[in-house]
Parts: structure tokens; C-alpha cells; sequence
């Protein structure tokens, strides 16, 4: 009720007294005091229900008009909300590759939840290897086998492949024809027009008369078989976009070339000498190269070049070879410095001599890998690359001149003493050292960041499945 229709109800009353007192004394009296004190009691009574049932009208009304008021401010609050989440969603769509920082945050997630769920003992399998422990510990990985591209991580991690598609299998293991290679084979999976998941029929070594040409959105997944890719031509990603490789066996790669090859449903061409490489990314982006075996090849065993970026090369055994990896096409070619790889979770062993990795330009993330031999040296760079050495176990080899982890190629101290190489975290072995150089602030490496590292000390957990998993039906891998 408002104060004014309370002052109302409190004063009519005293006002009709007053009227009527001053009748009374003037005599002129109309009524009877009886008829008087009814007509009084009734008028007051009568004042008041008036007075109530207005001060409820009027309540009502207010409490409607809040209601009405309170919605509208929902409504709008709402709607500037949606707004915002909208304009986020945009933001982080269209920097999705090139905004490192959100990787760090997503996949630093992913880990500390990979972790928390070992500790508490969730997955029997669990090794705290976030890649590892998104998929392996289902026994019905084989029926869940697109699983796997949804558990990439660093800055190749959108690398979907062929989980859209449908499955092909390989069945035969000949390369009779690279122009017009037979159903069956994975000449003829590599090179269809719509995505694929490439998977085999039984153990396999498969000798590539000429390079195998793959052409977009293609998953090789090899897991549940021995399959070799050897002793021939082996692996070409040019100028393509979301590949996945998994579970291989690449080695003995020879040069080929000068020859006619197929790189697609309505394309083949001439192609010159090829260098011998494991696996060559050439002018590629969203590529995933997970949990092979690497050896033995005439030139590189993982070369990324001209302009190829959003890489993760993870969970690799490499072994038994010169120039291992190669990422960046020479030092005047500038467009490279758009290059973005993580190197995680692999195994750098026997035999190994030198370029795990040799940087240009870029930005590299090096982080959780466990190197246990190297002759030269591990981590080499040209043309001002930025490499971020972090959680990574170094054993030094027992050649006294050849503990230095890093190597700056044919470049004077002047220089490369401004370039951005910090190691953080890493464990040093048997006298293994790093040199660093540049910033040492975290903000200089920021689009050189992936992952949250794990600590050193876990290393040699995290690797111990580097390489091709011996997968088996009904079983976790």
C-alpha cells in the first residue's frame, strides 16, 4: 500500500467525526445519535475494504510491471551473451593453427587430465603420454580405429585425415603399375579424391617402385599388422592438407624417379629424381606422423619444406641413420618462416648421427623426447629459428667433443647470438649441454609453444612405446 492512500484511510475518518461534532453543537442535528454511530461504523468499514482492495490492485500492478522488466533485462542479457560467445567461437575458428597459446592451454589440459586419471588409477594402461591414453587403453580400439584423429595434439593436432570417409582396406602389397595402380593396393588408396582411412588385411612388406603420392585427406593406419614400407620409393606429401600416418615400418629408402607416377584419380605426370626420404612434406599443412619406425634411408628420414606447417611428428622410433629430419627448405627461402612443428614423445636411438631436427626460419617445439644417442649433434638451426627445448632427457655420447646438445650451421656467434634457442626443464646426461641463446622470457617463444611439457624424469615412461605398437584384436593396444 502507498503512503498517501494510508494518509487517506487515517484521515476521512477523523474529518466525518469533526463534520459531525460541529452539527452537533450548532443543533442542527438531522439524525439520531443510534442512525449517526451505524451510518459512521458502516462508512468506515466500507472506506476501508475501498482502501484495501485498491493498495492490492495497485501491488499487483507494480509486481507485474517488475516481472515484465525483469524479463526484458534476461532477454537482453541473453542476447548480448550469445554475442559474445559468438564472436570468441569466430576468433578462435579462424586462428584454430596459428594461435599457439591456445595449444598450450588445451593440450596442458590434456595432460594434467591423462595424468590425474594414472594416479587415480582409472587406466591400468595409462603412461601419462596424452596421445597414448586418449585411445589405447580401449580393447575395442579396432572397431573405434577414427578414435585416433580425434587425439592429436600440438600444432599438427587438427589433423583429421581420413576420419570423414569410409574404410579402404589393403589387401594386395604389389606396385606393379604407379600410373595405373590396382584396387587393392595402397597406391590406388593413397590417391582417391575422397577421404580415407587406409587400413591393411594381414602383415605386409610393401617395395614402391616410385614414390607414393598422396593426395588429401588420407589416413594410414597400420595398426593390428606388420606392414613395411621398404627397400623401394617411400612416402611424398606435397602441396596437400590432412594427413595422418600411423604404425609403419618405413625403411631402405632408395632414390627413384624419372618416371611416370599417378597423384591422382585424374592426374599423373613426370617426376624427377626423388631424394630417398622416409617421409617428405612438401608445401603440406596438418600433417600427423605418429608412432613409426624410421631407418635406413639414402637421404632424410622426416623432411618438411617449402612452406609446410601445422606438423606433429610423435611417439617415432628413429634409428640407423645420417641426417635424420629436416625442416626447412634452404636459408633464403623465407616463406618457411611460417613453420610451425612439434617434435614429442619420440625416441631418438642406435645409430643416429646428427639433425633431430636442423631448423630454419620457423618455430619448434621439442619437447618430451628421449635422446639416447646422437654422434654430431642433436638439435642443429639456420636463418634465426626459434626452438624450444622443453622436458627432454639428453645423453651425451662419450666423445668428449661431442656433448654440445645444439649446433648453429655455418653461422658466426655474431649472429645467432640473438636467435631464440632455450632449453627448459631438460635432463643433461653424462656431461650433454645446451647453449642457449636470444630471450630467455616465455613470451619470445610463445608461437614456439604446443604442449604443456611433462617433467624430464618421466621420459622414459612416455617413450618406452615410441615406434609401431604391437596392437592385437580385443585387446588394449
Amino acid at each position: 500500500v502507498q503512503p498517501s492512500s494510508s494518509l487517506t484511510l487515517f484521515l476521512l475518518p477523523l474529518t466525518l467525526c469533526s463534520f459531525f461534532r460541529f452539527f452537533e453543537r450548532g443543533k442542527m442535528v438531522m439524525v439520531s445519535k443510534k442512525w449517526l454511530s451505524f451510518s459512521f461504523s458502516f462508512l468506515l468499514l466500507l472506506l476501508l475494504l475501498v482502501g484495501v482492495y485498491a493498495a492490492g490492485v495497485q501491488s499487483n500492478d507494480g509486481s507485474d510491471t517488475r516481472t515484465v522488466e525483469k524479463e526484458q533485462l534476461l532477454s537482453s542479457e541473453n542476447s548480448t551473451m550469445a554475442v559474445s560467445l559468438e564472436e570468441v567461437e569466430e576468433k578462435l575458428s579462424k586462428h584454430a593453427v596459428d594461435d599457439p597459446e591456445e595449444v598450450v592451454a588445451m593440450v596442458a589440459e590434456s595432460i594434467r587430465n591423462s595424468t590425474e586419471r594414472r594416479k587415480l588409477g582409472y587406466f591400468s594402461c595409462g603412461t601419462g603420454n596424452p596421445i597414448d591414453d586418449c585411445w589405447r587403453c580401449d580393447p575395442n580400439w579396432q572397431k573405434n580405429r577414427k578414435r585416433l584423429a580425434d587425439c592429436g595434439i600440438g600444432f599438427g593436432r587438427n589433423a583429421i585425415g581420413g576420419r570423414d570417409g569410409r574404410y579402404y582396406v589393403v589387401t594386395d602389397n604389389r606396385d606393379d603399375d604407379p600410373v595405373n595402380p590396382r584396387p587393392g593396393t595402397i597406391r590406388h588408396a593413397v590417391i582417391q579424391e575422397e577421404p580415407l582411412w587406409i587400413v591393411f588385411s594381414r602383415d605386409m612388406v610393401i617395395q614402391l617402385k616410385q614414390e607414393l603420392i598422396m593426395n588429401s585427406f588420407k589416413t594410414i593406419d597400420a595398426r593390428g599388422y606388420n606392414v613395411h614400407i621398404a627397400n623401394g620409393a617411400c612416402l611424398t606429401i606435397q602441396f596437400v592438407t590432412n594427413i595422418i600416418i600411423h604404425g609403419l615400418h618405413i625403411h631402405d629408402c632408395k632414390p627413384t624417379g624419372n618416371a611416370m607416377v599417378r597423384s591422382s584419380t585424374t592426374h599423373f605426370g613426370w617426376r624427377t629424381m626423388a631424394d630417398g626420404d622416409a617421409i617428405s612434406i612438401f608445401g603440406s599443412s596438418h600433417v600427423w606422423v605418429d608412432h613409426n619406425s624410421l631407418s635406413h634411408c639414402a637421404d632424410g628420414l622426416v623432411d618438411a619444406v617449402m612452406g609446410s606447417t601445422a606438423i606433429t611428428i610423435s611417439n617415432n622410433h628413429f634409428a640407423h641413420h645420417n641426417e635424420v629430419m629436416l625442416l626447412g627448405h634452404s636459408d633464403s627461402y623465407t616463406k618457411d618462416k611460417q613453420m610451425q612443428v612439434t617434435i614429442a614423445y619420440n625416441h631418438f636411438g642406435e645409430g643416429l648421427i646428427q639433425r633431430m631436427p636442423r631448423c630454419r626460419h620457423g618455430y619448434f617445439h621439442v619437447v618430451n623426447n628421449d635422446y639416447t644417442h646422437w654422434e654430431m649433434y642433436a638439435i642443429g638451426g639456420s636463418a634465426n629459428p626459434t626452438i624450444n627445448s622443453q622436458g627432454n632427457r639428453y645423453l651425451a655420447p662419450t666423445n668428449p667433443f661431442a656433448k654440445e646438445v645444439t649446433k648453429r650451421v655455418d653461422t658466426a656467434a655474431g649472429q645467432w647470438k640473438g636467435w631464440n634457442w632455450r632449453s627448459s626443464g631438460d635432463l643433461m646426461l653424462n656431461g650433454a649441454y645446451f647453449t642457449p641463446s636470444g630471450a630467455g622470457a616465455s613470451a619470445s617463444y610463445a608461437r614456439a609453444s604446443s604442449l604443456g611439457a611433462k617433467s624430464s624424469s618421466m621420459v622414459g615412461a612416455i617413450t618406452s612405446s615410441a615406434g609401431p605398437l604391437a596392437c592385437r584384436r580385443s585387446r588394449t593396444c
